[in-house]
């Protein structure tokens, strides 16, 4: 850990702060990291320890999204066992990515990834009526070898930033695989718990991960996605999804300024 990244309690406090914000977010509507890697960055984290920190931090997240929506993955163990394996490299190489991209490349594309990511979650809704106006359940149309290139894809993305990948995993499914989409986002959290864990697992050795942080953002976010959870039906997710859309358009604004 590079001595520029030491925190102060307030520091802490507030990435605390935007880990809750995150877990509640994600929980919800999605779009988490929209929050949390701008307060990383805010505090004085540069921005690919900012991002290596985010991912590891947040990983339990997606773990816990996985396994409550395992029932959906029933009956799609083929599916999984060919894409998981894609899935995870992809993660896997769009972390080695980041890490020998260093701070002056990564730092010029921090604000053209949160457009990105921000963009994607403002497309989210969209593409669920769309996806539910043209589903088609039951028919069985081998299409899985052909998902395998475009996952792989859309994983070295998340390996890399990630904001926004949930949607890009769930369009890539749609398009190519028939089923229900209840069935297809229970694959899709699968796949995109793969691509997060091969990548954390590659920032754990690395010199990249600020553990004080990290530990902290994990905490705090698991506390977040439990208020989230219970807030649920309380909070309407497309009003949620729009505040954080504004919110990252504010942050990209702020970093291009820069």
């Amino acid at each position: 850990m590079a001595l520029s990244a030491q925190l102060s309690a307030l520091d802490l406090l507030l990435i605390a702060l935007a880990a809750v914000a995150a877990g509640l977010v994600n929980a919800i509507a999605g779009g988490g990291s929209l929050i949390s890697f701008p307060v990383l960055t805010a505090v004085g984290l540069p921005p690919v320890m900012a991002n290596v920190t985010n991912t590891v931090a947040l990983l339990p997240g997606y773990g816990g999204a996985a396994a409550a929506q395992r029932r959906d993955l029933r009956g799609q163990r083929r599916r999984a066992l060919l894409l998981l394996p894609a899935a995870a490299l992809g993660g896997l190489l769009g972390g080695v990515l980041l890490l020998v991209s260093g701070e002056k490349l990564f730092g010029s594309l921090v604000p053209w990834l949160i457009l990105l990511g921000t963009g994607l979650l403002a497309a989210q809704e969209p593409l669920r009526r769309w996806l539910l106006a043209h589903q088609q359940a039951g028919r069985d149309d081998h299409l899985e070898l052909a998902a395998v290139g475009p996952v792989f894809l859309a994983s070295i993305y998340g390996g890399y930033f990630g904001a926004g990948l949930s949607v890009i995993l769930l369009a890539v499914l749609a398009v190519l695989l028939s089923d229900t989409l209840t069935r297809l986002n229970g694959l899709k959290q699968a796949l995109a718990l793969g691509v997060n864990l091969a990548a954390a697992l590659l920032f754990l050795g690395s010199d990249q991960l600020h553990w004080t942080a990290a530990v902290v953002m994990a905490v705090a976010a698991l506390a977040g996605g439990a208020l989230g959870g219970r807030l649920a039906s309380r909070i309407n997710p497309a009003r949620l999804r729009a505040v954080v859309v504004v919110l990252g358009l504010a942050v990209a604004l702020s970093f291009f300024l820069r």
